[in-house]
């Protein structure tokens, strides 16, 4: 009985597992400059776009394995956008800032009405946009780069400057004692959250895991966290993009996890038909998961911008598949309802890894490719094996 329980445990925890394998393996490879402070702090500032569309893509991918192939152009023109209104036409940054969500949220909506209710396949819909949005951004850039340098304010508080970090309100020693006092408050939150809600499904006589399988993981998940905040505090700090990230994070996975708007995406990707004859509108559901998808590609637009101080009419090429193959690596189902927002947030960081991990080690960025592709096929291929009871079949 207990080697069921370990299996269990080992089968719900794999991504995690092999996170920590992959992190291992390039901390060897590279002499453990993979975990250098500054390296730990590039990985969130580099990534944090990851962490935005994945958590938004997660909520298209839930209603059916559906997926967004515009994200990445919409990220460049929202962000063609804002860099044009902030230079040329001189407006506040906070007014740019409106302006751009409006846009995105917008754009998200214009084709969640064709995918919801004229029922056009979101593949369709969203590959056109990633043409039509792409082409735009050439038109509003000119094919030229706008540099937002002198917009200090936004790209502090999108987390591109040297200033991008949260002061130490404690004073400025060798360790930034605001982030680590962040990290211990962090994990006492999720401690007492964890226990708190153990003990009322446990009163409720509802199923929990074993105990030990809890600590495992409540430890380690502690450890991380804590780990993760000396690391930052080794460096400058909290990065203020870090912040748009976690309230990404919290929003997003407290929705689905406890709105009934959340259990609806979950409902549609696990069966349509059914969902719909409960008196659920599954349109609307397909909208919200678009519109949303388009907001969030807008924050991801500020973030990117802010990061490289400036507009380029390439940037977020191939960021959607970033998106998708963190969703994937990250436990989302191919075939929709299935998928937690935390499961995302590690297959994002997975991916973050291998990708410095490999440019730290020197590794061809056309090999990085390939493994990345390798990684996403391995993922979705134990998640078909999976659902087959573990059989690896061959259908005729």
């Amino acid at each position: 009985m207990k080697n069921d329980s370990v299996l269990g445990f080992i089968k719900k925890n794999t991504m995690i597992l092999v996170l920590i394998l992959v992190v291992a393996f390039f901390s060897w490879q590279t002499g453990g400059k993979i975990l250098y402070p500054m390296n730990v702090s590039s990985l969130i500032s580099q990534n944090a776009y990851v962490f935005i569309l994945a958590t938004g893509m997660l909520l298209c991918i839930l209603t059916g394995g559906n997926i967004d192939l515009s994200v990445g152009s919409v990220v460049c023109f929202v962000g063609a956008i804002g860099a044009i209104l902030m230079v040329n036409v001189g407006l506040p940054a906070w007014v740019v800032v409106i302006i751009m969500f409006v846009i995105g949220t917008l754009i998200g909506a214009f084709q969640g009405f064709w995918i919801a209710y004229v029922r056009i396949p979101p593949f369709i819909v969203t590959l056109a946009g990633m043409l039509v949005f792409r082409g735009l951004s050439n038109v509003v850039l000119n094919g030229l780069t706008v540099s937002i340098k002198g917009k200090t304010s936004f790209v502090n508080l999108f987390g591109g400057g040297a200033d991008c970090y949260i002061h130490d309100i404690f004073g400025n020693g060798k360790l930034n004692l605001t982030c680590l006092f962040g990290g211990l408050l962090a994990v006492t939150i999720y401690v007492v959250l964890q226990f708190t809600t153990r003990i009322k499904r446990k009163s409720k006589n509802y199923d929990v895991e074993p105990l030990w399988m809890f600590l495992v993981k409540t430890i380690g998940i502690v450890a991380v966290v804590m780990g993760f905040a000396y690391k930052l505090a080794q460096h400058k700090g909290v990065p203020t993009v870090l912040i748009w990230v976690l309230v990404v994070v919290l929003v997003y996975g407290y929705i689905t996890n406890n709105t009934t708007v959340g259990r609806y995406f979950y409902a549609v990707g696990g069966n349509e038909k059914a969902t719909k004859l409960s008196g659920i509108d599954t349109n609307k559901v397909y909208f919200i998961a678009y519109t949303n998808m388009g907001f969030l590609a807008a924050l991801a637009g500020m973030v990117t911008i802010a990061r490289l101080t400036s507009a380029q009419p390439t940037y977020g090429q191939n960021y959607e598949m970033d998106a998708i193959g963190s969703c994937f690596i990250g436990g989302a189902s191919a075939y929709g309802g299935t998928g937690t927002v935390p499961g995302v947030i590690v297959g994002a960081v997975l991916m973050g890894v291998i990708n410095l991990g490999m440019s730290l080690m020197g590794v061809d960025a056309n090999m990085q490719k390939v493994v990345k592709g390798a990684v996403l096929l391995a993922a979705v291929i134990f998640d078909v094996v999976s659902k087959r009871g573990g059989k690896f079949v061959v259908k005729n």
